[in-house]
This record gives C-alpha cells, sequence and structure tokens, in this order.
C-alpha cells in the first residue's frame, strides 16, 4: 500500500463528512488534503485510543518528530509512517508548515490535560487548535488570492468543531468529557451529572438550543469574511458547511437528543449535497 492509498483508506473508513467535501478538487489537492485528513485522523486515535496518558503523550511525541522528518530537521532523517510520507510529498506545493502539523498535535493534547472547559473562550482556545488551524491548512490546499480568506477560515473550523461538539454530546460524556461551558451549563440549571447520566431536562433542551445558535452564527461569520474571488477555490469549504449545517437542523428538529443518540446524515445525502453545491459553483 502506498502512502496516498494508506492514507486515502483511513479517509474513507472515517466516513466523516469531510471526505464527501473534497471528491471533486482536482487530484493533486485531493492527494494533499487526504493527506492532512488522514494526519488529523491519526493523532486524534492516538489520544481516544489509550487509555494510559503518558503513552498518548509518548506517542504524540513520537508525531512531533515525524512532523520535523516531513521538512527534514536537518538531521538526515525522513518520514518512517505513511501519512507522513504522503505529507512530505505535498507539503512544499501547498505551504504546510511544521508550526501549523504542532498546533494541531497540541490540540489533541489538550484533552489529556482537560475534560471540562470553564467558559467559551476556554473552549475556543482548544477549537482553535484542533479545528481552525485545520481549516487555515485546507484554505492553504484550495488556493486563495485575499487574505481575508484565512479569516473565513479559522472561522469555519470553528463553526465544524462547534457542531461536533453538538452532535457528540452523549459520546464524549461515556469518556468522561465534557465539551460545553461549564458558565453556561450553570446559567441553564444544567449539571455535569445530568450529562454523564443522559438527563435531558428542560434546561438541557434550552443549553443545546443556545449552542446552535453560536455554531450557526459562525457559519454567518465565516462566510461574510469569504472575499467573492476566491469562493470558487473554497468550494470544498462550503460543501462541508452545507453538510454540517444540515446536521444541526437534524438535531434541532430532533428535539436535541444528543446524550442517548448521535444524529447522523445518509452518506446518499452528504453525497446529494455535496455535487448540489458544487455545481451551483
Amino acid at each position: 500500500m502506498t502512502p496516498d492509498q494508506y492514507c486515502q483508506e483511513k479517509a474513507v473508513q472515517s466516513g466523516s463528512s469531510f471526505y464527501y467535501s473534497f471528491l471533486y478538487l482536482p487530484l493533486e489537492k485531493r492527494r494533499a488534503i487526504t493527506a492532512l485528513y488522514a494526519f488529523c485522523r491519526e493523532v486524534d486515535d492516538v489520544v481516544d485510543e489509550c487509555t494510559d496518558a503518558s503513552v498518548a503523550r509518548t506517542k504524540l511525541a513520537w508525531w512531533r518528530h515525524e512532523v520535523d522528518a516531513i521538512f527534514y530537521d536537518g538531521q538526515g532523517n525522513k518520514p518512517s509512517h505513511p501519512v507522513a510520507k504522503a505529507l512530505a510529498e505535498v507539503s512544499p506545493t501547498f505551504n504546510l508548515t511544521a508550526q501549523r502539523l504542532k498546533e494541531i498535535i497540541d490540540g489533541m493534547e489538550m484533552d489529556l490535560d482537560y475534560n471540562r472547559y470553564a467558559d467559551f473562550e476556554t473552549l475556543r482556545h482548544y477549537c482553535y487548535h484542533v479545528a481552525s488551524v485545520v481549516g487555515l491548512c485546507s484554505a492553504e490546499i484550495f488556493g486563495y488570492q485575499n487574505p481575508k480568506t484565512l479569516k473565513y477560515a479559522e472561522d469555519l473550523g470553528l463553526a465544524f468543531q462547534l457542531t461536533n461538539i453538538i452532535r457528540d454530546v452523549g459520546e464524549d460524556a461515556c469518556r468522561d468529557r465534557i465539551y460545553l461551558p461549564q458558565d453556561e451549563l450553570a446559567r441553564f440549571g444544567v449539571t455535569s451529572e445530568d450529562i454523564l447520566n443522559s438527563r435531558e431536562t428542560d434546561g438541557f433542551r434550552q443549553l443545546m438550543e443556545f449552542q446552535i445558535e453560536r455554531a450557526e452564527s459562525y457559519y454567518v461569520r465565516a462566510f461574510a469574511a469569504l472575499p467573492a474571488e476566491d469562493r470558487k477555490n473554497q468550494r470544498p469549504g462550503i460543501i462541508m458547511a452545507g453538510i454540517y449545517e444540515a446536521l444541526l437542523k437534524e438535531i434541532k428538529a430532533d428535539g436535541c437528543h444528543v446524550l442517548r443518540q448521535r444524529v447522523r446524515l445518509t452518506p446518499m445525502r452528504k453525497l446529494w449535497i455535496a455535487w448540489t453545491t458544487w455545481m451551483k459553483g
């Protein structure tokens, strides 16, 4: 299996909405974004699958060395992992940097240090590393002319991560993780124990509606920042936004029952949104 084939398998197996957003890209851009996505999955899996935090930290440290090797750290080292090898081939063309890849790893490592977030500002810092930086890397791959597009990419990444948090409240609770700000739980009369024990109170429903409104506001903010001349190149992000906004609507229409179930869109619906968005340009 070649590095590109490995990355492709990683993307397909995840079933992520991200995968559908770059189906229509030219080959080289698709190779690059698939390698970036596979990298994010690899480092995220380290935290999710390692029950021993010290082992997870050791593995993340190894990935930092792999990032150094991607960009040739001056000691003759070359990357050994298939994903790192794939990134080494595309990084010079698409301005992917060691700093940004390491910022993503830093975000994943935050999950080893925090399982609660006091307020939205603290949560936003986490979201920046695990999602906004990915958005910035993606914008480089898709291409842009106007630097304002980077602000769009940063806010869109934040919107995506807030959507993930809303969708995964129940699954995260099973890992004793609550990504909803603690001060906002208190504002709506919801306790951590309510979430950990899947108690869907009226306050919880109101809390989730508030979270959905915030996520929606970041989609609006992102697209307000996207310059007209870069809309065509940034279509993959627009496609993913269409998929994620449809997911938010489903969650809200379903009554925000995210503690006991994970709302999903079917692959066919994701493909339809991707195709129609791409055709609209």
